[in-house]
C-alpha cells in the first residue's frame, strides 16, 4: 500500500473508531438519563426518548435481530476488505462512517440481548416526522450518502 493509501486508511480507522466510541457513549447517557422520561428539546418537534430496537433501521423488520446481526457482520468484513484497497479520500470517509456505525450498532445487537445477536439497538433522537435514531444510524446514513455521490461522481470521470 503506498504512502497515501496508508493514510487514508488510518484516517478511516480514526473516524469509524471515533464514530463507535460517541455512539456508544451518547446510547450509554441515553439510557441513563432517558430512563425516566423524554426530554424535550423544541417543543412538538424534537425530543431524546428511549426506545430499544430489535430490528431494523428506523424499526423495520421486527423479530429478525440475530439475521440482521449476522448481516452487519458480513457488511463490517466487506467494508474492511474495501478500505485495503487504496480507496480514494472521499470513498474512504463513507466507508469509515458506515464501518463505525455497522460496528456501533453491532455492539448493542451483542451486548443488549440473551442470545447471539439478538439485542435492541439503543435508539433516542426522536424527531416527530421521523422514526427514532442514534448516532450509528446517522454515520450510517451520512456515510451512505456520501458512497452514492462518490459513485456518480466517479461514473462521470
Amino acid at each position: 500500500m503506498g504512502r497515501q493509501g496508508l493514510k487514508t486508511s488510518r484516517l478511516a480507522i480514526i473516524i469509524a473508531i471515533a464514530v463507535i466510541a460517541l455512539d456508544q457513549l451518547t446510547k450509554a447517557w441515553a439510557v441513563r438519563a432517558l430512563d425516566d422520561g423524554a426530554i424535550g428539546i423544541i417543543d412538538g418537534f424534537v425530543q431524546l426518548r428511549l426506545t430499544f430496537n430489535p430490528g431494523a433501521a428506523f424499526s423495520s423488520f421486527q423479530g429478525v435481530g440475530p439475521l440482521l446481526g449476522f448481516v452487519a457482520v458480513g457488511v463490517v468484513g466487506w467494508i474492511v476488505m474495501l478500505l485495503r484497497q487504496k480507496p480514494d479520500t472521499v470513498e474512504a470517509l463513507g466507508l469509515a462512517l458506515v464501518l463505525g456505525g455497522a460496528i456501533g450498532n453491532l455492539i448493542d445487537r451483542f451486548t443488549r440481548g440473551a442470545g447471539v445477536l439478538d439485542g435492541a439497538v439503543v435508539d433516542f433522537i426522536d424527531f416527530s416526522f421521523f422514526p427514532t435514531f442514534n448516532v450509528a444510524d446517522s454515520a450510517i446514513t451520512v456515510g451512505a450518502a456520501l458512497l452514492v455521490l462518490w459513485a456518480i461522481r466517479s461514473e462521470r470521470k
